[in-house]
């Protein structure tokens, strides 16, 4: 990593610091913002000793229609789908281990005990073959969803949503190929959960996404800074919908290159493994506060979405979104 762009993050780590915000990195040329309406929002779920809820509100005035897509990793990211109607200034809450429709009739989607993975909300005019995506002006869709553990803590935040604007460009250098979360063991954080949502929009006129493996990967280079801003370098990891015991594994390592090991979730260090097993960001690190960087090495998805949840095996748990610095602070010129 190079020092001048070490130097600009931390410029805006210092600055992101003092600025109350609730934006997220979506990958690539697109922003998302979970608090305004948008077009498209997603979010992850869990039903390992858990229960997942994701809350949808539809803003119109008039009543809308949306294709709701739920991927299952432990499945080799099979998805299931259905279209949904909400009424003006409707709420609904899918419970995704009793997913049911806005009008309570069952969706038709039963997801396993174990399920993991992510959903995805997008805002469509018509049913089927003859639906297209609404990419006008009238972004209507809000949400947020709930992951409740059996031993007590809880992850609750803003889903991501796709906003369709393109202004967000990193005009320093390649800083808008960063991304960057914070973390600690305060009030006894043992564990955590990095997930990433990576997809391809797809269909009649992007009016579905695809969570293929191969089709929407993201490799990065991970480096971990402790307080001091000395800098531990990490594996190369990459990000999909897939778990160690995918017999997809393989071929993705392969095609991919350039990292040894992929996944949908990963814990960060030996200080704070994940709470359901799976690999560790950066094996070998026992720091216990700090930030770490993942910088983008190779790309299949067109949309990347990172959150980062942390608990302490018991009562307390929290979860919050990745950032980018170009894409949440103003661009500002340094000269």
């Amino acid at each position: 990593m190079k020092l001048s762009k070490l130097n600009l993050i931390l410029f805006f780590a210092l600055i992101f610091s003092f600025i109350s915000t609730v934006d997220v990195y979506s990958g690539h040329d697109e922003i998302s913002e979970t608090d305004g309406p948008a077009i498209q929002l997603s979010a992850v779920y869990d039903l390992r000793d858990r229960e997942s809820y994701v809350q949808v509100t539809n803003t119109d005035t008039s009543g809308i229609t949306v294709h709701v897509q739920i991927f299952n990793v432990d499945d080799n990211c099979n998805e299931n789908n259905f279209y949904d109607t909400l009424t003006p200034n409707d709420t609904h809450v899918y419970n995704l281990m009793d997913i049911e429709t806005n009008n309570g009739a069952p969706s038709g989607v039963v997801l396993p005990d174990d399920a993991y993975g992510m959903v995805v909300v997008t805002y469509v005019l018509g049913v089927g073959m003859n639906s297209v995506a609404n990419e006008d002006e009238n972004k209507v869709v809000i949400g947020n969803f709930r992951i409740l553990d059996v031993n007590g803590y809880e992850y609750r935040t803003n889903m991501a949503g796709y906003s369709d604007i393109d202004n967000c460009v990193g005009t320093i250098g390649n800083i808008d190929d960063i991304w960057t979360f914070n973390f600690n063991t305060e009030s006894g954080i043992t564990f955590a959960d990095i997930t990433v949502i990576s997809f391809e929009s797809e269909g009649s006129n992007d009016i579905e996404v695809n969570a293929d493996p191969l089709d929407a990967y993201e490799s990065f280079d991970v480096d971990i800074y402790d307080l001091n801003e000395v800098p531990f370098s990490c594996r190369n990891v990459i990000y999909a919908c897939i778990d160690q015991d995918s017999l997809r594994l393989p071929e993705l390592l392969e095609v991919v290159g350039d990292a040894s090991v992929a996944s949908f979730e990963y814990g960060i260090n030996d200080v704070l493994p994940s709470s359901k097993g799976a690999p560790l960001l950066c094996p070998g690190n026992n720091i216990e506060e700090g930030f770490v960087m993942l910088e983008e090495i190779s790309h299949t998805a067109d949309t990347t979405y990172g959150f980062v949840g942390l608990n302490n095996g018991n009562g307390r748990g929290s979860i919050d979104a990745w950032f980018s610095p170009s894409c949440t602070l103003p661009i500002i010129n340094l000269g």
